[in-house]
């Protein structure tokens, strides 16, 4: 079967008031589009053209298709006009540990203080739909924060001695950011790089620049001043596993992930921050971030390789003259369009959708195959070989 599905978008301030707009060609509504939810996640499911959400249709029809209860991913169009919350995700372990902790507590799934709200892990790529998309990921390796913090001058003299410290822990320094006994220190820190200059470092300092005004002495700031800035341009990937810190700044994304909601949050946000949680799932090794240039996996077809098995994502481009393309359905699918129009055929039922920027169809397993003809991109989201033998 293919199911056509439908959202609303979420109007969580960060969004955009235009990126959604535009690539869906409509008139924007004046309020922030931030994200757009493709899955059955109980936060925000799908609608089916019958007025279902997809959860409910999963449940009803989806086992007599091939398809799931539920589906191990959540697709995203992603919008973002100003920064995230710095933030990290436990792993598989963690999540289990934490969710059977807090639900032997007595804490409501749904309470503010809530970390963990489910079992899962949640790693996540992100693919760049704008023209350049940017983000926060990961920690700079240590030589070239040291540089960046010794142009901050006297001001920010705290973070400097701490990470001359021989052997210097990472985690420690985050720790101590994100301490009451160092906001002070913090302050100063802010301070001293919202004024300072640097050919380097310009832009990573007018990133801090943009932080303060929006997160005025925000020990989010100190945090974010260690973490690679890094740029994606359009058709770019980036991978984002488990501990490792991220927020995204500013751009138009497709986000696949695993279909969770457990996250520890690291400042940039009046939403609840765990530091001793967040320093327990942090991955604290410094290095560069996991950007992914796609793999030619067939004419027309790019694969973003990710180290999980939760999902898959390919990129399909085509025009009038490519003719038709055939892809095998391994598993309930979600493609996704993001250019022109793109002609969805079910090989088993026939059945024909058009998916146009902003609209996508459920595809379930029954189909076998489906046969895309047309002018523009669409991506094709599926569960991994993991999840698919689990289901």
């Amino acid at each position: 079967m293919l199911v056509p599905l439908t959202n609303e978008p979420r109007d969580y301030e960060w969004g955009s008031a235009t990126l959604i707009a535009g690539l869906a060609g409509r008139v924007p509504t004046g309020r922030p589009e931030a994200e757009v939810w493709f899955g059955d996640h109980p936060g925000d499911p799908s609608v089916t053209p019958d007025g279902r959400t997809l959860d409910v249709w999963l449940a009803e029809e989806g086992r007599a298709t091939g398809a799931p209860e539920h589906l191990p991913y959540l697709l995203k169009l992603l919008a973002a006009a100003s920064a995230l919350s710095i933030q990290a995700h436990p792993s598989q372990p963690q999540a289990q540990a934490g969710f059977a902790r807090e639900e032997a507590a007595g804490i409501p799934r749904d309470a503010d203080d809530r970390i963990y709200r489910d079992e899962n892990h949640k790693p996540e790529l992100i693919v760049a739909v704008s023209d350049e998309f940017r983000a926060l990921a990961g920690l700079r390796d240590l030589e070239t924060s040291r540089r960046l913090v010794a142009a901050l001058g006297s001001g920010a003299r705290p973070l400097a001695e701490r990470l001359l410290v021989p052997d210097v822990s990472l985690r420690d320094v985050l720790g101590w950011a994100l301490s009451s006994e160092a906001r002070d220190d913090v302050r100063d820190v802010i301070a001293a790089a919202v004024v300072a200059t640097s050919d380097e470092f310009d832009d990573e300092l007018s990133v801090v620049r943009t932080l303060q005004q929006r997160f005025p002495d925000d020990p989010g700031i100190v945090v974010a001043l260690l973490m690679n800035l890094v740029t994606l341009r359009r058709g770019e990937g980036m991978f984002v596993p488990a501990g490792v810190l991220h927020a995204y700044l500013e751009g138009l994304g497709v986000e696949l992930m695993a279909a969770s909601d457990n996250v520890l949050r690291g400042g940039l946000t009046p939403k609840h921050v765990a530091v001793e949680e967040l320093l327990v799932v942090l991955d604290a090794a410094p290095g560069a971030a996991s950007v992914i240039q796609p793999r030619v996996l067939a004419p027309h077809v790019g694969r973003f390789d990710v180290p999980v098995s939760d999902f898959v994502l390919d990129r399909v481009t085509l025009s009038d003259a490519d003719g038709e393309l055939v892809r095998p359905v391994r598993g309930a699918s979600i493609v996704l369009g993001t250019v022109g129009a793109v002609t969805v055929s079910g090989s088993a039922s026939r059945a024909v959708e058009t998916v146009v920027p902003g609209g996508a169809v459920l595809v379930t397993p029954d189909e076998n195959e489906i046969i895309l003809r047309g002018d523009g991109e669409v991506f094709m989201a599926a569960a991994g070989e993991s999840a698919r033998s689990s289901a």
